[in-house]
């Protein structure tokens, strides 16, 4: 595609005025004034016919990345026909999951019959990141006609759950709280498992003493408890209309989504077995339960197929189905989000029948703009009723959550970026407590 510039433009207006002016000047020489056009135009016809090329592009990509991370895009130009041009412009067509900067665009200098720019990318959503077509543009010697081609591309990259939790805190966290097997005499009362009677010695719980074998062998008994290590961890994911919108350029969505793997990382080390539920309107992705560390790369990919939705999530329906296929008592995580009266009280009235048989642990984000709002002081009238606003759904905001904590319900209430490792202490806390 070839088509003038704006200095061209600029050029053959400018020749139009003077086509004018000899008009006005010397009429009877008005077919002077066809000079400045005629010759504007035969310079275009130039720079097209000594600009013409024919170059090569290739777009060189990360082979996968996460959510939220910022990676990069190599492009290589070079020149297959012709003399090089000097710059040559660059126009990457972006999938809707990716940003970048100025939509993609760059400029690229050409030395040697060839020249590369690097792009970064922001990463917003989960998915494959497919580039389908990059556009290039250089302008002829004269600088009065564009050149482009556009060239297509077979490439992507598939966009990950957010691992960087799992990598940077994992290990710590887990050699801080996992001393199974390093320091056995810490885990005497700690679990549910009965593993042996031994004589009772001063310092011990008086409420582990077993006075019917202790009448029988005429000596005080107590008995000593190993920790359980196959609890069932169920973690249920809410990817309605409310969790997807975006927090602090993320959806809540992914937020959860890493704070799982992360918490699901750690259990996996401490000998539970895991499984992973989604849900919006109605259940959307659903695992059996799986244990052992090999299991953790089929859970990141089941956890990367949770899409996005745009639909109300339906609690009774998920979590009814839920708790139906569980045949024993498990610890059910939920991740969700609630800003109305009525969205909670449909999510207590579930959660309610939950908690007669398994423990359930709710995870929500601080809303921290309404926070703002509610901080920020008031400059004009609309201001207050802003935050007026902000302030009564903050209001059922907590009244849902002591409604869900009167019912027996452990509630986490994190800083987007602190929801990992706030998981993960309550999941220990728990676990510690023996509330399985």
């Amino acid at each position: 595609m070839i088509y003038p510039t704006r200095a061209a433009v600029l050029i053959a207006a400018a020749g139009a005025l003077a086509t004018l002016l000899v008009d006005a000047v010397a009429p009877a020489y008005w077919y002077v004034g066809l000079a400045w056009p005629a010759a504007v135009l035969l310079l275009c016809l130039v720079d097209a016919a000594t600009g013409a090329r024919r170059l090569s592009a290739r777009l060189e990509l990360p082979r996968s990345a996460y959510v939220g991370h910022a990676s990069e895009a190599i492009v290589r130009v070079g020149v297959t026909k012709g003399p090089s041009p000097r710059l040559v412009e660059v126009a990457l067509d972006l999938p809707p999951i990716v940003h970048a900067e100025d939509d993609g665009r760059m400029l690229i200098g050409i030395a040697a019959e060839q020249g590369s720019g690097r792009l970064e990318l922001e990463l917003v959503r989960r998915g494959i990141a497919r580039f389908a077509s990059l556009w290039l543009r250089w302008k002829g010697p004269l600088g009065l006609m564009w050149h482009q081609e556009k060239v297509a591309l077979d490439a992507g990259f598939p966009v990950l759950p957010d691992l960087r939790p799992v990598h940077r805190h994992g290990a710590a966290i887990f050699q801080r709280h996992a001393l199974q097997g390093l320091v056995a005499q810490l885990e005497r009362g700690d679990g549910s498992d009965l593993d042996a009677l031994v004589e009772y010695q001063q310092g011990m719980d008086r409420r582990a003493i077993d006075w019917k074998q202790s009448a029988r062998h005429s000596k005080l008994l107590a008995r000593q408890y190993r920790s359980e290590r196959n609890n069932q961890i169920v973690f249920a994911i809410d990817s309605g209309r409310q969790m997807s919108e975006p927090i602090a350029g993320l959806p809540r969505v992914d937020r959860a989504v890493s704070a799982m793997l992360l918490t699901a990382w750690v259990a996996l080390k401490m000998g539970d077995r895991i499984a992973l539920h989604s849900f919006d309107s109605r259940p959307r992705v659903g695992s059996g339960l799986v244990s052992g560390m090999g299991a953790f790369a089929e859970l990141q990919q089941m956890a990367a197929g949770i899409d996005y939705s745009g639909e109300e999530t339906n609690y009774t329906f998920a979590l009814t189905g839920l708790a139906s296929r569980l045949t024993r008592r498990s610890m059910i995580v939920l991740f969700t989000e609630f800003t109305d009266s009525i969205s909670a009280d449909f999510m207590v009235r579930a959660a309610r029948r939950l908690v007669q048989t398994h423990l359930l642990l709710v995870v929500v984000l601080r809303d921290e703009e309404l926070e703002s709002i509610v901080e920020r002081e008031p400059d004009e009238a609309d201001d207050i009723t802003r935050t007026i606003t902000a302030a009564d759904l903050l209001k059922e905001r907590r009244i849902a959550i002591g409604r869900l904590q009167h019912l027996g319900v452990h509630v986490i209430e994190s800083e987007h970026d602190k929801v990992g490792e706030s998981l993960v202490h309550g999941y220990l806390d728990l676990k510690r407590r023996n509330l399985l």
